[in-house]
């Protein structure tokens, strides 16, 4: 059973022999199992695949993500059709009526606010104004509190802080580990025998993750609180990301995270939440969708 990632910051040569991963660097090679490993991040341009190797890793399910020179993450690949069910379940996601779409996305919605609570709690900042605003998410969040609890969020956990600033350090952060838990997500859906360009919220006809772009948001408070450790608290802005703090993010997924009130990691995490959101589709009830809670 996949439970880790591997992460390749150096010139590397990644090949299959004996169904493992084998890591040819030029202080030797490392071996790993391919069923151990969920995702890969290549975060390297002096790193060379194998075919057969991606051809194993589309069959095991195991998600590679690219980066670019600036080493942020810039596209996934994924396997086609890995669910034994998948035409029925396709059909059942090409049912979910309007009504249902919007009831899924206030589930979301209200995790994720109280998820940003429970990270400020953590933090040591006041989150009374956020656990409010969760209470006040409708159906579809016709209201948009989403980002009103984003405005509120933010200066909060970090310090003299702009969300789309690129000359900041915390949002390349916060931006790479987003990418590695959403390839993550779109790594479940599929595994769940979800099309993953098919959205709740999102609907955008360019974007081929418009589901995983709804079910991660409840997942990015997981981020918020690495990089605000990452940065000394959040106050550090300037300066190159490192080889460690992406090697941190790109290790998220093994972080744990409360779900139906076990303790599992985060990648485990995704797994069940995407197949919570195949019952709730097929039992037509937004109650059934299980979501991580963060614990303050």
């Amino acid at each position: 059973m996949a439970w880790r990632g591997l992460h390749v910051s150096r010139r590397s040569y990644l090949s299959l022999a004996d169904n493992q991963i084998v890591a040819k660097q030029d202080e030797g090679e490392v071996r790993v199992p391919i069923e151990d490993i969920a995702w890969i991040v290549l975060d390297s341009p002096q790193v060379t695949l194998s075919t057969a190797l991606i051809a194993a890793c589309m069959e095991a399910g195991v998600v590679i993500v690219t980066t670019d020179q600036t080493h942020t993450p810039s596209g996934m690949l994924l396997p086609f059709h890995r669910h034994h069910r998948q035409a029925e379940i396709a059909s059942v996601q090409n049912d979910v009526s309007l009504p249902l779409k919007k009831r899924l996305w206030q589930v979301l919605v209200r995790r994720k606010i109280d998820n940003q609570a429970s990270n400020l709690i953590a933090c040591g900042r006041d989150a009374a104004a956020l656990r409010a605003m969760a209470h006040l998410v409708g159906s579809g969040d016709p209201d948009n509190v989403e980002a009103r609890a984003a405005r509120a969020y933010w200066p909060r956990l970090f310090a003299d802080f702009i969300r789309d600033d690129g000359t900041d350090k915390r949002n390349a952060l916060l931006n790479y580990g987003y990418a590695i838990v959403r390839s993550a997500v779109a790594r479940a859906l599929v595994a769940a025998g979800l099309l993953p360009a098919f959205g709740l919220n999102h609907a955008s006809v360019t974007n081929a993750f418009n589901l995983a772009d709804d079910m991660v948001e409840p997942f990015r408070p997981f981020v918020d609180r690495q990089v605000w450790v990452l940065t000394s608290q959040g106050t550090v802005r300037k300066g190159e990301t490192t080889v460690a703090e992406r090697q941190a993010l790109a290790s998220i997924l093994t972080e744990t995270t409360t779900f139906r009130a076990e303790t599992v990691s985060l990648l485990t995490a995704t797994e069940q939440a995407a197949e919570s959101l195949v019952r709730a589709m097929q039992t037509r009830s937004p109650v059934v969708l299980q979501l991580p809670q963060m614990d303050p």
